[in-house]
């Protein structure tokens, strides 16, 4: 029956393919949109402005201080979130047209969000959660559309994403340059604090971190990003391969075993992404001779 509606559909004379197409893309765009808006608009019932919302009991978790600690050690005792899941969704609010609530939600960002506190963070996690989600929205906010209808844009999300790239480098003074996975947002680098990070952890900050720079002009988050990519590039092994986990005190890899799974995936993603967001044709190079290293020696087929 099925295969017989699509023939009639195809052969239709008042159903050109375009229109078909078109159709599609409609359906599909309110499905997405009825997606985001389930989940958005329970999250700002029951969870805001908490990090992340439990859907099963209707209520909130402040998972900042979780992401990436599977342990979960060292968890704050006064630390009430910092709306996470409120600035990973200002960009497609964006995207779905919703000016509105995108400068409701900015003029509360600026009014409330505070990154002094005494929270212990994953670097990786929350320079992708929070920095990027500030960033990418704050580009959105002063491109060459007005999105503010009450009131104007005055850089809140960029002097936020500032403040927070501030508190993200003490995190880089280290013998290598290559960053601590953990710090707290307020005292720095904790004593004792583990000296243990993944390749994705201090391989994936220079989108974010390089974008700030260029924003800001305030060089430092660039460099900082920039020099701990440069000094993991200068560890790989002959073969153009990278370990899994690696001392940012003594420079040497704790798990030598290579792949493109967690704890490495975003090393690589990164590379070509810098080089497009950049145009510099270092991030090219290393891309593509990792690239070539993971097809000709990764092993096909099962594992």
């Amino acid at each position: 029956m099925i295969r017989w509606l699509i023939v009639f559909l195809l052969l239709s004379p008042t159903t050109s393919m375009s229109e078909l197409s078109a159709k599609r893309r409609r359906r599909m765009s309110d499905k997405v949109r009825k997606m985001f808006y389930h989940a958005y608009d329970n999250y700002m019932t029951y969870a805001f402005p908490h990090d992340e919302l439990k859907p099963m009991t209707k209520s909130f978790t402040n998972s900042l201080s979780e992401l990436g600690n599977l342990k979960l050690e060292n968890l704050p005792r006064e630390y009430n979130g910092t709306a996470l899941t409120l600035v990973e969704s200002l960009s497609s609010l964006v995207i779905l047209g919703n000016n509105t609530e995108f400068e409701k939600a900015v003029m509360w960002l600026s009014e409330n969000l505070s990154f002094d506190v005494d929270a212990r963070i994953n670097l990786f996690e929350c320079n992708i959660r929070l920095l990027g989600g500030l960033v990418s929205a704050h580009i959105l906010a002063t491109d060459s559309t007005n999105r503010f209808i009450q009131g104007t844009y005055n850089n809140q999300l960029l002097v936020l994403a500032q403040d927070l790239g501030q508190r993200f480098l003490p995190a880089f003074n280290t013998p290598t340059g290559l960053p601590y996975a953990w710090i707290n947002l307020k005292y720095g680098v904790m004593e004792n604090e583990t000296t243990e990070t993944s390749t994705s952890g201090c391989g994936s900050l220079i989108l974010e971190m390089g974008a700030l720079s260029r924003l800001t002009g305030d060089a430092r988050f660039e460099h900082a990003a920039l020099n701990a990519l440069h000094k993991l590039w200068g560890m790989r092994s002959s073969l153009n391969l990278l370990g899994t986990t690696l001392d940012v005190v003594t420079g040497e890899w704790i798990e030598y075993s290579s792949g493109i799974g967690a704890g490495v995936d975003s090393f690589y993603e990164y590379l070509i992404k810098a080089h497009i967001l950049f145009g510099n044709e270092e991030f090219w190079r290393m891309f593509q001779s990792a690239y070539l290293a993971v097809q000709k020696y990764f092993r096909y087929g099962s594992w």
